[in-house]
Formats: structure tokens, sequence, C-alpha cells
């Protein structure tokens, strides 16, 4: 009776630990991560041998990085996903302490690699990028503090999460990185508005990022540039954007075929931001169609799950996380067909890169950890009970 009228979902007793899980966990989501990776790799098979070349390595030195990188995030992605809501919680703001120090330390200790951002640590044998694992953990420590916020006599969870996101945000930008701070900024502005926020704050907080934009404008040549170049009619040839451009439009519907591509050997990206380039022009539009369905696939199961989670944390650290996700795939894509500035952000589990494939492991298990269904029921049943 008990179940019938609060719609619990009952324990079974002595179930094994992955019988539990594989029976509470999106399995959609999973299909589709496993895909995204297929298809990363396919492409890395396809684009990262000319890097290869001009490198001087052996012709699938960046594919089997890929393939290890990608193996320790499906792991990571899986035994995540097995935690508690209060598991992740804990996780992450142990993540987000060591993430926040390391940012700050980037100045004295990081590198650019020649290409003039201070973005990585280098460990000699492999580099990480620490903003990469700082956007699951902020996601998850700005919704505890904004969940904390909504309890009776509880911290002022909207102004501590808003300062932590600036300061972290502060940190992007002397790398600088206006894509990752942007992103950021998108990430928590999102959960701030599901945890209830006027529209008068949102538009208020949406003249604060204009504003903060004309700043970089004036006062940096780097974010200038890409600006100047995304608003300029003309389109260099001879531009990472314009051998994208070529690239997108020779391939059409189905493409010219494997291998036939050749804007692997003109871009040094083919391999991380201009993956789409490569799809498309060997594969055509189909392949990049199927993974934008995906990505949406991932979007919307993650939202549907959480517009009936009962639990303020869960519903507002996975909206964050999903928010980040989505986004970043979306400016990855967008800047391949010109409808936005240059970022240099990698798409998710497609793109090469150690650091961006293991983030992104942890973040989707993260947010199958969070929109498991549990023995608490869903939002709708309060509703219910409170109709009787």
């Amino acid at each position: 009776m008990t179940e019938m009228v609060h719609g619990v979902m009952p324990a079974h007793v002595g179930e094994p630990v992955l019988s539990r899980w594989w029976r509470t966990v999106d399995r959609w989501t999973i299909s589709c991560v496993l895909l995204l990776f297929a298809a990363g790799l396919l492409l890395s098979l396809a684009s990262s041998p000319p890097l290869a070349t001009r490198n001087n390595l052996p012709p699938f030195y960046y594919f089997e990085r890929q393939v290890f990188f990608g193996m320790v995030a499906i792991a990571a992605m899986l035994l995540v996903s097995m935690m508690t809501p209060a598991t992740i919680r804990r996780w992450a703001v142990l993540g987000f302490v060591v993430s926040l120090a390391t940012l700050m330390m980037l100045p004295f200790i990081g590198t650019d690699f020649g290409k003039g951002a201070v973005r990585w640590i280098s460990l000699g044998f492999a580099s990480v990028q620490p903003s990469e694992f700082m956007k699951p953990c902020l996601a998850v420590f700005a919704a505890w503090m904004l969940a904390a916020g909504q309890e009776v006599n509880g911290p002022p969870g909207k102004v501590l999460s808003f300062g932590v996101t600036m300061a972290v945000v502060f940190l992007l930008v002397l790398q600088p990185d206006f894509g990752q701070a942007a992103l950021v900024l998108f990430g928590w502005g999102v959960m701030y508005f599901v945890s209830g926020a006027s529209m008068v704050i949102i538009l208020g907080l949406a003249g604060t990022v204009v504003f903060g934009g004309l700043v970089a404008y004036n006062g940096s040549e780097h974010f200038a540039r890409r600006i100047d170049g995304f608003l300029s009619a003309e389109i260099d040839a001879r531009s990472q954007l314009g051998y994208a451009a070529s690239a997108i439009q020779e391939g059409g519907l189905f493409g010219m075929g494997v291998g036939e591509g050749q804007v692997k050997w003109q871009l040094p990206d083919a391999h991380t931001d201009f993956i789409i380039a490569v799809a498309a022009e060997e594969y055509g539009f189909m392949l990049v169609a199927i993974i934008i369905v995906l990505y949406a696939t991932i979007c919307l199961r993650a939202l549907s799950r959480l517009t009936r989670e009962r639990d303020p944390f869960s519903r507002l650290a996975g909206t964050g996380l999903v928010a980040m996700f989505s986004v970043q795939a979306m400016i990855n894509m967008g800047v391949a067909v010109r409808l936005l500035p240059a970022k240099g952000m990698t798409l998710p589990f497609v793109s090469y890169g150690g650091s961006s494939l293991v983030a992104m492991g942890l973040m989707i298990g993260m947010l199958l950890a969070l929109t498991r269904s549990r023995p608490q029921g869903e939002i709708g049943d309060i509703l219910l009970t409170r109709g009787r």
C-alpha cells in the first residue's frame, strides 16, 4: 500500500550492486557516449596520422593515446555513475579545491605549448588542463551551495556560489581562456535560473556579461582578433575557419569518402577543435547529423529525468552538468560552421585530448549518478500526495 500511495521504488533485498546499478541507470545515455567515442576513434584514424607525420611520430601515435585515455574516461564514467549523490558531492568538493589551487598556480608552473595561453601543466609524458576538471566539480559545488541556500536558516548560497564562480572565471580569463570562462558562467547561470532567480537578476547578469565582453575586446588583442575574424564579411581561405568551411562544403551529404579528405593535412587542430570538419568532409552531413542526434539524446534524456527529481541538489547539479556538456558541443560545432567565434574547445568524447576525455567521463558519470532512479521516488509523487 505504501508503494501505491507514495510511488516508492522498493529496494531489492540482497540484490547485487551491479544489478541494481544496471536497473536504475540511464542506459540510453551510456550507449550514446559509447557511440560518440567510437565516432571519435573513427575520425582520429583519419585526422591524427598527418599530425603525427609532421611531428616525426609513429602514424597512429595520437590514435593509440586517444584509445588509452578514452578507456580511462569510460571506466571513470561507469565507476562514478555507481556513486550516491552524497558521495558525488564530497568528491566534487575535494576536486574543486584541488582544481582551484591548480588554476591559481598555473601562471607559475603552467605552460602554453606555443599557443599563447598558459592552460596546461606539463608532466613530461603527458599534460593536464586543470580547467577541464574544474567544470564538473564547480557545477556540483555551486549546486551544493544553491541547494543549501534554499533550506531554512541556510547560508546565502546564491551569493556564495556566484562569488566562487566569478573567482574561477577571473582565473580562466588570466590564462586567457575566454571560451571556458563563458561556458562556466553559462552553466552557473542556468543553475541559478532553475533555483528560482528572478528575470531582473538574469537580465542584469546578461548585461554584465556583455559589458565584460566589451572590456575584453578593448583590452585583449587575442580576444579582439577572434571577434574581428568572426565578424569579417570575408573569410581568409588559408585560415583555420576557411579550411573548415571549405571541407564542410566539399563533403556534401555523403562525403568524399574514407581517407579522401584534405582538411586534415591543412589544419593543425583537425584532430581537436575542428574534428567535425573532418567528419563532414569524409563522411558528409549524414555522420554529422548522427553525432548531433547523439548529443541531443544525452541532453534530453538527462533533462527529462531531472524534471522528475525530488532532491534540489541533484536537480541543480545535474542541470549544470548537462548545460555545460551540451553547450560545449554546440560551441565546437558552431565554430566550425562560423556561427560562433573561434573558442578552442574540444568536441566531447570525439576530439583528441586526454584531459578533455577523462574530465568528460567524470562529468557524464556524475550526471548518470544524479539521474539514477532512487528509492525516494520522484517529485511528481509529492504533488500527487498533496492532491489527496
